[in-house]
């Protein structure tokens, strides 16, 4: 009941204010922080998986794993890589080993489909402190980057009020996080948002935009900038992976596409590779 109070408390702030310990404020942004992070062109070869026995033959540019389940055999394995470490940063897993930081009150509704998650409230100082923890965390294991995910919870049911404006906040503070560690960083999804954090970020990630129709607006990316984007189209039965890359391979603006299937694990079908 204490929880349900406490966000009923929380104001509605305006478009263009964010909100900083309870209290809406205006937003204005501040200039990108300098950063000599890696920074991908279009065309760079890559892998994600986040279960099975990770495949360390591939002979990729990069490859993106989980920051936290990662083993350090495997870690070693891919030295000379670069190695992308995944986190979420727009929700609460109740499995991670920091879940017990988390304060009550900056948890939201539960992902829908995702068992053990809820939205985060992304001005919450504490969730902040703690995302800065994980920054900490991938600069030690030597992390080359991170793919923060869950970074459009204004587009979603969270229950926490978050807005565009507070989003646009939340990720660009994120990024320069990042930059200060020397680490390279991708916007994940958040498409209506692009043109906005295109030069807080290094690359982007996407995941299933061909299937949404959705992956035209990543040229500001790929063809204005010259950043990869990163593009994942998934596949329920592996089987299917070939048909489902005859439909998906050349979508978009020099998308990098990758058919896979939604446990992420060692299964890969490259656009490259069928052309």
């Amino acid at each position: 009941m204490l929880l349900l109070t406490m966000l009923a408390c929380a104001p509605t702030c305006a478009d263009d204010e964010t909100r900083v310990d309870g209290a809406c404020v205006p937003y204005v942004a501040d200039t990108p922080h300098d950063t000599t992070a890696w920074q991908p062109a279009p065309g760079t070869s890559w892998q994600v998986q986040y279960s099975g026995t990770l495949d360390t033959s591939l002979g990729v540019e990069m490859f993106d794993l989980d920051l936290f389940d990662t083993t350090a055999a495997d870690w070693d394995a891919l030295e000379g890589s670069t190695r992308i470490c995944y986190f979420s940063a727009g929700s609460y897993e109740d499995w991670r080993p920091d879940a017990a930081d988390f304060p009550d009150e900056a948890l939201g509704d539960p992902l829908d489909g995702w068992p053990g998650e809820w939205w985060l409230d992304i001005t919450n100082s504490a969730v902040r402190d703690i995302m800065k923890a994980r920054l900490d965390y991938a600069e030690q294991r030597g992390c080359d980057g991170v793919d923060p995910d869950n970074i459009n919870g204004y587009q979603n049911p969270t229950g926490l009020g978050l807005t565009a404006t507070m989003q646009l906040d939340y990720n660009r503070f994120l990024a320069d996080e990042a930059h200060d560690r020397g680490l390279s960083i991708g916007l994940k999804n958040d498409i209506d948002q692009l043109v906005d954090l295109e030069p807080w970020f290094n690359w982007a990630l996407n995941e299933e935009c061909a299937d949404y129709q959705e992956c035209s607006g990543y040229s500001v990316f790929t063809t204005d900038a010259q950043k990869a984007v990163f593009h994942v189209e998934y596949v329920d039965d592996w089987a299917d992976a070939q048909a489902r890359a005859d439909e998906v391979c050349g979508t978009g603006p020099e998308l990098d596409t990758l058919v896979k299937t939604w446990d992420l694990g060692a299964e890969r079908l490259a656009c490259e590779a069928t052309r």
